[in-house]
């Protein structure tokens, strides 16, 4: 997939709204119960960057990054502002924030994830871009030291152990993270008389799968 590692300009996406998106396709039968089921494993993320635009100086820098990933051919990075650490929001990352996986003794290769949990349900989100000089990682509760004990892949979200995890011994980690999106239109349309009157554009933006 086409896809630029670089981050969407931080301070603009920091007033951006937006959020998680589920599809659940829903049948009402003759008696008026319902069938409901989802084709979708994960959610998918939708943002609007126009919200976060307060200059000309930021629309101007919006265009240049559209033009950079030529509309919707390339992906990039977004910091998504209410969801970006293994923890919670205020909290500082740790090496034992989430439970990647047991250790078998021969598998090195774990992916970073996050789990969302209430009323004892737990959805797992795959993390596939994790911040550089973010993850802290540690096996059976002993923090390792990343390039020496592990080493992390940026675009793929994938935790590679030098040695193999003992049988059973729980692997975990810590990190923060970007969202993969593109843009979700073909054109922006900015007028600067509007924007000065305080109408905000449009700058719709979405998750892509990696």
């Amino acid at each position: 997939m086409a896809f630029h590692e670089v981050r969407f300009p931080a301070a603009i996406s920091f007033g951006s709204v937006g959020g998680p998106e589920r599809r659940v396709e829903i049948v009402t039968l003759a008696n008026g119960f319902e069938e409901r089921n989802s084709p979708w494993a994960e959610s998918r993320r939708r943002y609007d960057a126009g919200v976060g635009l307060r200059s000309l100086d930021d629309v101007a820098e919006v265009i240049a990054f559209f033009e950079a990933r030529q509309g919707q051919l390339y992906g990039f990075r977004w910091k998504d502002w209410a969801d970006f650490k293994s923890c919670a929001p205020n909290d500082l990352v740790a090496a034992e924030d989430q439970l990647l996986g047991l250790g078998d003794g021969v598998r090195r290769v774990f992916q970073l994830r996050k789990a969302y949990a209430s009323g004892g349900q737990r959805q797992w989100r795959t993390v596939r871009k994790p911040v550089a000089g973010t993850v802290l990682a540690s096996v059976a509760g002993d923090p390792k030291i990343e390039s020496l004990e592990f080493s992390v892949d940026l675009e793929n979200g994938l935790v590679t152990f030098t040695d193999a995890p003992d049988l059973d011994v729980e692997v975990r980690a810590g990190f923060e993270f970007d969202v993969p999106v593109r843009f979700d239109t073909d054109r922006l349309l900015v007028s600067v008389e509007s924007f000065r009157a305080g109408e905000v554009p449009n700058v719709p933006v979405i998750e892509v799968r990696i």
